[in-house]
């Protein structure tokens, strides 16, 4: 019982690491959209990375070529379907209570918005493999559970950005920026309960590889329909590759250090 516990306290403590990133709406004084444009490319940045890297090439190793690239590509077709959906209809239905910000017309506001929740929404389909992933290490080895917590943890900072800086541009509103980043955070622990208690039963690598490579499907999606076009419109070019550079570095180098 003490190790399912300390599997959890890791679970947690990784997921909520996404509230680190989110904070970065705090400390924003005043919205500029220079700084959106390389805060934006630098979350499109570290995601790419990740979603190449890890997600894409653990899970070639655990299914082969084939399975992994199939369930990658489904990724991005089920997200595209999820974005028609939401743009049509869930979109339309939020409240409008900020239509008096003169910062940005209100279609801008609302596709900001948009860009926020499908990100959040990634993510949270993102954390809960790696919840049950980081579960399942956890219970067999303490220390290998630990290094990959923080691994993820410190993946996860660059992600609780990509959610809050877009929400935050659009509504002004810290505390739901903050709000949406944590609540994407809580996915991590919930997937590790829901594979300790239904599915760790089932779950074999191959399965745990096809999911991966399904969400980095979803990851490259998101950065492509909605990071990278919104931080060029928002600066330019050369402020968003800064931003996108900066942000593989970064991932690039926790690998390295946590490898």
């Amino acid at each position: 019982m003490e190790t399912v516990t300390a599997a959890f306290i890791l679970t947690t403590f990784a997921g909520l690491s996404t509230g680190i990133g989110s904070l970065i709406a705090f400390f924003i004084p005043k919205p500029k959209m220079t700084y959106l444009s390389i805060l934006l490319g630098f979350a499109a940045g570290a995601m790419l990375y990740i979603s190449f890297v890890e997600l894409l090439s653990t899970s070639i190793e655990n299914v082969g070529f084939l399975v992994a690239n199939t369930a990658f590509f489904l990724g991005m077709v089920v997200i595209y379907f999820l974005d028609r959906t939401i743009q049509h209809v869930h979109l339309d239905t939020l409240p409008d209570s900020h239509v008096h910000l003169d910062t940005l017309p209100d279609s801008r506001q609302k596709r900001l918005q948009k860009a926020g929740i499908f990100t959040a929404i990634g993510i949270a389909m993102h954390n809960f493999p790696e919840g049950m992933a980081v579960m399942a290490t956890s219970l067999s080895s303490p220390y290998l559970g630990m290094s990959l917590a923080v691994a993820i943890a410190i993946h996860n900072i660059p992600e609780g950005i990509t959610v809050s800086v877009p929400i935050y541009y659009a509504t002004q509103d810290r505390k739901k920026a903050f709000a949406y980043s944590f609540i994407s955070g809580l996915f991590e622990p919930v997937g590790a309960a829901f594979g300790y208690l239904l599915i760790f039963q089932f779950l074999t690598a191959t399965l745990l590889g096809i999911i991966l490579a399904f969400v980095g499907g979803i990851m490259v999606f998101i950065c492509f329909d909605e990071l990278l076009p919104i931080a060029i419109k928002y600066g330019d070019e050369h402020l968003m590759l800064s931003g996108l550079l900066s942000g593989m570095a970064v991932m690039a180098l926790s690998l390295h250090l946590l490898g």
